[in-house]
């Protein structure tokens, strides 16, 4: 392929072109980052500061609390920037590195939350020998995993579009460089490279969505033979998560596993596995959670009475 390109930079054309929008959507998403910011590092404290650590679901979340940071992340920052800016820039460099770290903590968050349904799957099925099974050393085999499927995947998004040509429009349909926006302006046949998204990311999307939802299936037909009180318990964990992979797949699957074409509707759909799920996330764990509850008590509990005696 002749790798013709002389562009430098995108412009992007964000969520709105009305001024006043772009103001209360700046409002509204400074809102969203800082929940978002306080939240997770309110669980991550949390579980690090007690002994709920020890326990392989909490290990995750931990970790999913620690993705949603960094995933978020790459995205919010510029586009709150961009609403209170006259022109929406972005060089092409810093676009390539946007699609691979978007990819990169986005994926990694789809194998962890793979990774805390096996969890809940053994605990629920198998919970004579979830010691051995999910044992430390297990766990941090899964953590390694997830964040090298994460690069496997998002290195694979990459190299499908950093060798395209851009050599017309430089106007990216959207608030963030993604890989459906950049093929509508590369000036190729990019129907190979389509199929090749669609196998890369919505398959794999879609396979592990199906996964995820038979897994909670036969969760939940296990559990009709336990007591009341253990069904509650594992109910409520298994609703939690499964609220979450909802809101993240659901929208994620809309864009990703049809053939290479853009909808205006993109953008909205891709503001909940961005932002609003990450925002969710710390809200739905500890909410419904009463392990997670007290441990919020016991650490900041603590600190506050720590503040009360000092004064």
């Amino acid at each position: 392929m002749d790798k013709s390109n002389n562009i430098t930079v995108f412009i992007l054309l964000g969520l709105s072109q009305n001024k006043n929008t772009e103001i209360l959507c700046f409002v509204f998403f400074l809102f969203c980052y800082i929940a978002i910011w306080m939240g997770n590092v309110l669980i991550m404290i949390s579980i690090t500061c007690t002994q709920l650590i020890e326990q392989p679901m909490y290990f995750f979340l931990n970790y999913l609390s620690l993705s949603d940071l960094c995933y978020t992340s790459t995205v919010t920052p510029k586009l709150m920037t961009d609403l209170l800016a006259e022109r929406k820039v972005i060089s092409y460099n810093n676009c390539m590195i946007q699609l691979f770290t978007t990819h990169l903590f986005g994926g990694i968050e789809i194998f962890i939350l793979t990774g805390m349904a096996y969890d809940r799957y053994v605990a629920i099925c198998r919970p004579l020998h979830y010691t051995v099974i999910m044992s430390r050393h297990r766990c941090n085999l899964i953590i390694i995993t997830c964040c090298m499927g994460g690069f496997v995947h998002s290195a694979c998004q990459l190299f499908l579009t950093v060798f395209l040509p851009f050599c017309g429009p430089n106007e990216i349909d959207h608030y963030f460089c993604d890989v459906y926006p950049l093929l509508k302006l590369a000036c190729s046949n990019t129907h190979i490279i389509g199929l090749l998204v669609i196998a890369n990311s919505g398959l794999i999307a879609l396979v592990i969505f199906v996964v995820l939802i038979f897994s909670y299936f036969f969760i939940l037909y296990t559990v009709r033979a336990f007591s009341a009180e253990s069904r509650s318990k594992a109910l409520s964990t298994c609703s939690s998560h499964l609220t979450i992979v909802v809101l993240f797949f659901a929208p994620a699957l809309f864009i990703y596993i049809r053939p290479a074409t853009t909808f205006p509707e993109d953008k909205v759909f891709a503001l909940f596995y961005t932002i609003i799920a990450p925002m969710f996330n710390p809200l739905i764990y500890t909410l419904r959670n009463t392990e997670m509850k007290n441990a919020l008590r016991k650490v900041w509990g603590h600190q506050g009475l720590l503040k009360v005696k000092l004064i």
